[in-house]
């Protein structure tokens, strides 16, 4: 008997196949198409001789923990303990599941926010325990009230995502406020925030958990490296989280990989001395506007995109098509390959909509852009 029986093919394999049979331009795995950074290149070069390839410590490089420490109190101001506060991840899905496995136990209950990236239940799943799928508004910013609802005695985790995915919006400081409050009135909650898009953010920045004294202490906090610097297959990331519950997923943590990747960690741990994070979200703002203009003259309506480097856009004056069958149309006769935000839900709920991904270099945007103007 399957332990995960409803798991299949994800909808991101399915769209890459077609992409690739069909020749179309793919924008729908978030992954970006251009060069990698040439100074992180040449680090990885220039130290790939050197004496670093056997297992690094479990918990990570110790310069890169310092380094993680430093860029952490630089952008939010906290100043988290590099030898019991950090962890270094094979990615941030391997730390999600990670810290779910180490967290939660049989019976108990995790609250995720539809629509909501695929690496969030599976591990509850395997738990033991119970998901409990809570649909953000129809403009994808979070209710409150409805999640409040959803929490209670056997709620051991609440997880949101923030820049969230697939809709790229942002909390505001409202929404950090109404999460203190519920924060407040469990005190035996603990909230796991997926952050890996947090330094992609536009005309309003980011608010890190890192910064909201009254929660952190009992918040796990999951970042990016691939996400932030564009180096997706080097899958390493990084969790922050009080000692007392870092020691619990450190446990879990040494018996699913050990440690991670010792080349990478001392190439990041140089090559974060050399950039500046906060200057990211320019960077992939102006890929953002030049896509929505390019298809601004389109019969796709655009939704807001506040971070990430997503763009969802409704398809309502187009077809009246499922967003799978819509999706797969797309991908067939007119050569753009993008994910349908219905698989996102736990109960699949259908609002035609289809999410883009925009990091891609200028003229792929251009080239997709064409063919999307011509629906």
């Amino acid at each position: 008997m399957s332990k995960l029986p409803n798991v299949g093919t994800t909808i991101f394999t399915v769209m890459s196949k077609l992409a690739v049979e069909h020749n179309a331009i793919n924008l729908s795995q978030g992954f970006p198409n251009f060069p990698v950074d040439s100074k992180l290149t040449d680090i990885l070069q220039r130290i790939a001789k050197d004496p670093i390839h056997q297992y690094a410590p479990m918990a990570g490089y110790q310069p890169l923990l310092v380094k993680i420490a430093a860029m952490t109190e630089k952008c939010y101001g906290r100043s988290p303990n590099p030898e019991k506060e950090i962890l270094v991840t094979a990615g941030a899905t391997q730390a999600i599941f990670t810290i779910i496995q180490a967290l939660v136990n049989i019976g108990e209950e995790v609250v995720i926010l539809d629509p909501c990236y695929d690496c969030y239940e599976p591990p509850v799943i395997l738990s033991g325990a119970k998901s409990v799928r809570v649909p953000l508004n129809d403009d994808f910013t979070p209710n409150w009230e409805r999640i409040e609802a959803s929490i209670n005695g056997k709620t051991k985790l609440l997880i949101i995502n923030n820049p969230h995915n697939p809709s790229g919006r942002i909390f505001n400081l409202a929404d950090l406020l109404a999460l203190e409050v519920i924060m407040d009135k469990f005190p035996n909650l603990i909230l796991l925030s997926d952050e890996v898009y947090e330094f992609i953010t536009f005309e309003n920045k980011h608010i890190s958990i890192n910064t909201r004294q009254k929660i952190v202490d009992r918040s796990v906090i999951v970042s990016s490296f691939g996400k932030t610097f564009h180096i997706t297959g080097w899958k390493i990331g990084y969790i922050i989280a009080p000692e007392n519950l870092l020691v619990e997923i450190k446990k879990v943590h040494q018996f699913l990989v050990f440690c991670v990747n010792s080349v990478a960690q001392v190439a990041l741990s140089e090559y974060l001395d050399l950039i500046d994070v906060t200057q990211l979200g320019d960077f992939y703002q102006e890929k953002r506007d030049l896509f929505r203009n390019l298809i601004n003259t389109s019969r796709f309506e655009l939704l807001p995109s506040e971070g990430s480097y997503f763009q969802v856009a409704s398809y309502a004056n187009i077809s009246k098509e499922s967003d799978v069958d819509f999706t797969k149309r797309l991908v067939t006769e007119f050569g753009v390959a993008t994910i349908p935000l219905s698989v996102f839900n736990a109960d699949k709920k259908d609002k035609q909509l289809i999410r883009f991904c925009f990091a891609k270099d200028t003229d792929t945007l251009t080239q997709a852009a064409t063919k999307l103007c011509k629906i």
